[in-house]
């Protein structure tokens, strides 16, 4: 369904790196120390040029993508909902041809052989495992991987030099730049704050009444990524100074999740930390909150989530208490909108041990990218809000240097995040973030 978020996100992507070979970008290797940009910046800014060098080197050499387009109306691990995807290939810095795969259409073709995860299977979402149902990891190389596996198992020919997963909000960062569209034959326009809701009622209820044969109900998508794409090309050269920003924005707040066969390349993109994978290397405070939306329609438009974490130095045993609250804003059941079935994982360092838990009935445990977890799926009714509670010790460990890595899951935006720290020697201090970017470091005494 999102495939046209591919075409505005590689049409702008070329246009900037074709622009530069052009020559208006041709000595910003050179000049990065002296631009007016903080060092993290300047990183990923030098970044983005080793990605786009690897793209339009003249070897004659074919390139070729996996794009996952994931919904994050319908949140899953590792972004949302896998509606469709797309086969790019590139040769000497163009796209060359581009090919989309409706996963209704194409999950047909892979074997019912594969048992999903417990939650897909408990909760009867899913007696197969397909691959609309791959992202089922908040790592996005395990992923990425098992994505390319069900492409084959449906009969795939191609052999991927990386995967892309891309998230809806993508196509409002987009429209931010170009603009509000109209659709020729279709009512209303499509801008930035609007386009998401307005394009899911349309390909969901609106065809209906005006007319439009089911089977043609996705053509909107097509004619709008076409016009998206005139008004990408006739940019101007600050418009696409611009998209470039906003890409790296996106890139940061995991809405793009890159992966690639070349290690050199894998390597520029984990220390960027646009990888999407969960940090291993870590060894102090660690949190990550895994959602996953299990037959709730497009629920998490509705769905607000606040986090509220505390961890007290001063005993013996370290000890950490994670408040969860989920608020279902809607006000009745609807097209798009059901009561809120999840399961939920929680992320922490290896060796902590749970102690207690409300709202958290049938805890599951389990040890993953060297971290343990706690999981269990949670009901929010329409019109209610929820509060889970988890307790648990950490290891002794936790005590040194206290530092708190927060990995946030892609596909989510600006969530509310309360921190308390007890010191070793007792005092209290009190912190409020905004958990937007992929990973933020708090807490540092």
């Amino acid at each position: 369904m999102f495939w046209s978020v591919a075409v505005i996100f590689l049409a702008g992507w070329f246009l900037f790196w074709n622009t530069r070979e052009k020559g208006i970008f041709s000595t910003l290797e050179n000049v990065l120390n002296v631009l007016p940009a903080s060092e993290n910046q300047k990183k990923d800014y030098a970044a983005l040029l080793k990605i786009g060098d690897f793209f339009l080197r003249k070897d004659d050499q074919t390139k070729t993508l996996m794009v996952l387009f994931q919904n994050n109306l319908e949140l899953r691990p590792g972004g949302g909902f896998i509606g469709a995807f797309a086969v790019v290939k590139t040769k000497n810095g163009k796209i060359v041809s581009m090919e989309t795969h409706d996963l209704s259409n194409f999950d047909s073709q892979i074997p019912n052989t594969i048992v999903p995860p417990y939650p897909l299977r408990e909760t009867k979402v899913a007696n197969f495992w397909k691959l609309r149902d791959s992202n089922f990891s908040p790592d996005f190389a395990v992923n990425a991987k098992k994505a390319e596996e069900f492409y084959h198992l449906g009969n795939g020919q191609e052999q991927f030099d990386g995967v892309v997963g891309i998230t809806s909000n993508v196509l409002s960062s987009i429209l931010k730049i170009t603009g509000p569209i109209s659709v020729e034959g279709y009512p209303g326009t499509y801008d930035s704050d609007n386009a998401i809701l307005s394009l899911e009622y349309q390909v969901e209820k609106a065809f209906e009444d005006q007319g439009i044969d089911r089977v043609e109900r996705k053509s909107v998508m097509s004619d709008l990524a076409k016009e998206i794409e005139k008004r990408v090309f006739a940019f101007s050269v600050s418009q696409k100074i611009r998209l470039a920003k906003i890409l790296l924005g996106d890139l940061q707040r995991k809405d793009i999740q890159l992966n690639f066969k070349d290690a050199s390349l894998q390597k520029v993109v984990a220390n960027a930390k646009w990888s999407g994978e969960v940090d291993q290397t870590w060894n102090k405070d660690f949190l990550m909150i895994s959602d996953a939306n299990l037959g709730s329609f497009k629920s998490d438009h509705y769905v607000k989530r606040s986090v509220d974490y505390a961890v007290d130095l001063s005993s013996e045993v370290p000890r950490a208490s994670l408040k969860i609250t989920y608020e279902h804003t809607a006000k009745e059941k609807d097209w798009m909108t059901r009561n809120y079935t999840d399961y939920l994982r929680v992320y922490v360092p290896k060796d902590s041990q749970l102690t207690s838990q409300t709202n958290f009935d049938q805890t599951q445990s389990g040890n993953e990218f060297d971290k343990k977890y706690f999981g269990a799926i949670i009901y929010v009714p329409i019109a209610t809000s929820k509060t889970v509670e988890i307790n648990y010790d950490l290891p002794q460990s936790i005590h040194e240097d206290y530092s708190l890595k927060i990995q946030k899951q892609a596909g989510l935006l600006d969530i509310p995040f309360f921190l308390h720290i007890i010191n070793t020697y007792g005092h209290k201090k009190d912190f409020q973030y905004n958990l937007d970017n992929g990973e933020v470091v708090l807490g540092d005494q």
